[in-house]
């Protein structure tokens, strides 16, 4: 088993005065009338105290009909485990090649639903970002989200044997289909998850309005923003935000005045640029620990990766902020558990779970026929357009920091190590991890006691 450590400052949020004239006041006040909407139905669910807990994160586990009963046994074991108060499973029910056909959804949800502990479903790029190929059939992805947000996301609660209740976005009039945004509470930890898929968020390249883009981009930005009011009215500890996409957060591009005059000299169009500035946002309104979990893309590390990348307009690093990207090696044999304990420092222990090998593959089968997952291809809306990047794109504005690394022996797995940078002489912080998770190694998430506190920024090279 991999195991690290992530340190969540136990400073608890403070009230921040809006700046910015009328617009501010009336962001204040849709902040204020949401959340009167949606916490006026709740259950005490989200206040029962939760002091020791864990939950399980995984996803990508179903790239084909064979990985149906390993996801089954997957779910099986994270159930066995009494520590485990719910399971989220961040993103792709199926694989790019494979039909986004009803019935295909419909058994990988009869699939979630028969876990024993509450499920918590975040859809991801292939759900229905690429059902637009040829391969995935040639539908239209916004009808196919349209799809999930009326079954898998049709109920209040969440999937699972033991559900839990749920608020969702679309419980804001002005936001009404956007089911698939979720917020829970448990114990002093406010979960949010968001539809940010891979790999580029969905942004078209085309010509025309980028409509369900730039909704949705003003609908997570709402989202982010009615977490940080919430948490701060419920006086939670922590945010944890869960989304699908690889953001690239170590790309922050600054608004800059005179975009237009470098014509013909464009980058391609970051697609996560509005969410990073939300959740730079997000870290300054709520002031307390926030962390982002994500499926990882590259796929460098063991199980996965604990760091701090994401820098604000004026290039100052988000202290506040930390990210967990996940990719364990074999998805349908291991997931990635984090057990909380804010009465502990540290409060956060992040891990990789596997399967045991004597757990037996599910015998009987409970799923739906797969007969018809291979349906005619439809012909696509509109004829192609070819791409073209827009005129207000930005370049990254900050290369990568350099990441000294230094070996740790005595903590390895397998013959290898978790590495760290030393500490910063003058704050005392880490640098960033990154490599394969040790047993005991702390992750650089936060300062320790007498430096510069989890609300503040560092400033950047």
């Amino acid at each position: 088993m991999h195991t690290t450590d992530a340190r969540i400052a136990h400073a608890r949020p403070h009230g921040r005065r809006l700046r910015g004239g009328p617009r501010a006041v009336a962001l204040a006040a849709a902040l204020a009338a949401a959340l009167s909407v949606v916490t006026s139905g709740q259950t005490s669910y989200a206040k029962e105290p939760a002091p020791h807990y864990a939950f399980a994160v995984i996803g990508s586990t179903l790239q084909r009909p064979t990985d149906e009963p390993l996801t089954q046994r997957l779910l099986d074991a994270i159930g066995r485990d009494p520590d485990v108060s719910f399971v989220v499973y961040d993103g792709n029910l199926k694989s790019g090649k494979e039909a986004c056909h009803d019935s295909l959804f419909e058994t990988r949800h009869t699939l979630l639903e028969a876990s024993k502990p509450a499920l918590v479903f975040i859809p991801g790029q292939h759900d229905w970002a690429d059902c637009g190929t040829a391969e995935a059939g040639g539908y239209d992805p916004v009808e196919r989200l349209d799809l999930l947000r009326q079954t898998l996301f049709a109920d209040a609660s969440s999937m699972g044997q033991n559900p839990i209740p749920l608020a969702r976005e679309s419980e804001v009039s002005r936001f009404r289909s956007f089911r698939e945004n979720v917020r829970w509470q448990f114990g002093d930890t406010v979960f949010v998850g968001l539809n940010v898929p891979g790999p580029n968020n969905h942004y078209l390249y085309a010509g025309g309005r980028n409509g369900e883009f730039e909704d949705r981009v003003i609908a997570n930005a709402f989202w982010l923003d009615h977490a940080a009011e919430y948490a701060k009215r419920r006086d939670a500890r922590a945010i944890v935000v869960l989304v699908q996409g690889d953001f690239d957060p170590e790309r922050y591009e600054r608004p800059e005045r005179f975009a237009w005059l470098r014509f013909g000299h464009r980058s391609k169009r970051d697609g996560f640029l509005e969410f990073k500035r939300s959740l730079v946002k997000l870290a300054d309104t709520f002031r307390g620990p926030v962390v982002v979990i994500h499926q990882d893309d590259d796929r460098t590390h063991a199980g996965f990766m604990i760091d701090q990348p994401l820098r604000n307009d004026k290039g100052d690093l988000v202290t506040n902020l930390t990210r967990i990207a996940f990719a364990p090696r074999s998805p349908q044999n291991q997931w990635i558990q984090v057990s909380v304990d804010l009465a502990k420092r540290p409060p956060l222990r992040v891990s990789v779970r596997d399967v045991p090998k004597n757990l037996p593959l599910p015998t009987a089968p409970a799923l739906p026929s797969h007969s018809d997952y291979a349906p005619t291809p439809l012909p696509p809306s509109m004829p192609a357009v070819p791409g073209s990047a827009p005129a207000s794109e930005l370049p990254p504005i900050l290369p990568e920091p350099a990441r000294p690394a230094s070996a740790d022996p005595g903590n390895g797995i397998n013959g290898s190590n978790y590495r760290y940078g030393p500490p910063d002489a003058t704050t005392g912080a880490y640098a960033p991890a990154s490599g394969t998770a040790s047993r005991s190694g702390l992750a650089p998430t936060y300062p320790g006691p007498g430096v510069t506190p989890a609300s503040s920024v560092q400033r950047g090279p």
